[in-house]
């Protein structure tokens, strides 16, 4: 038996809330589930990885679906013009029934996110820069945010390597036991030339203040 769980789900009623908000019944639950995947994954597919998403949240109403999709460049989903968003709006509105409004926000702190640590990691080593270099570098700049500590795992074929390996990198304090500890997890798969290189990334953001 493994011991391993995933630490936001282990947090959702303490410090973390659910990406998707409304209530269903029936079928009418297994229709709102396979459309807010359908959501995301035109979303991902056409923003792509430079836009660096933290999270889409998706809030449902009796008559009202609101998709607020938050990310560190905010300019690359928009586009020029906001032609970009035009495009998002017309993709996402072939393939749902609902009425809906998107939202782009800005994430302000980047660097205490984990998705888009995760993902920022997976962008260099998909670029062929040595993944120690782009670990160590990420590292510096979650603690230099502010961060209490930091573990980033980085698993697969690594620098080329005939047999694949796991190697880890922390720094600070990552206490994943303590649940009042507001702790983010993502995880990102860098496709490369030898083979997928997975990267996990846990950030200890503190003890989450009331009211935030």
């Amino acid at each position: 038996m493994g011991q391993k769980s995933n630490p936001i789900i282990n947090r959702m009623i303490l410090n973390k809330a659910w990406q998707s908000r409304w209530f269903a019944e029936g079928p009418e639950y297994a229709e709102k589930i396979a459309e807010d995947d359908q959501i995301r994954k035109i979303i991902f597919k056409e923003a792509g990885p430079q836009a660096l998403i933290s999270r889409i949240e998706i809030d449902r109403s009796i008559s009202d679906l609101k998709i607020s999709i938050f990310t560190a460049r905010p300019g690359v989903l928009i586009g020029r013009g906001g032609k970009g968003l035009m495009l998002l709006r017309e993709r996402i509105a072939k393939k749902i029934k609902s009425k809906f409004k998107l939202d782009v926000l800005e994430v302000k702190k980047a660097e205490l996110d984990a998705q888009i640590m995760a993902d920022t990691i997976g962008i260099q080593i998909s670029k062929r820069l040595p993944y120690r270099r782009a670990v160590k570098q990420t590292v510096s700049k979650i603690m230099d945010a502010g961060a209490k500590g930091v573990k980033i795992s980085i698993s697969g074929r690594l620098g080329g390597a005939e047999i694949a390996r796991r190697e880890k990198f922390s720094n600070g304090s990552v206490p994943l036991s303590t649940l009042r500890k507001n702790i983010d997890f993502a995880v990102c798969h860098a496709r490369t030339t030898y083979g997928v290189i997975g990267i996990k990334v846990w950030i200890n953001q503190g003890n989450k203040q009331e009211g935030e």
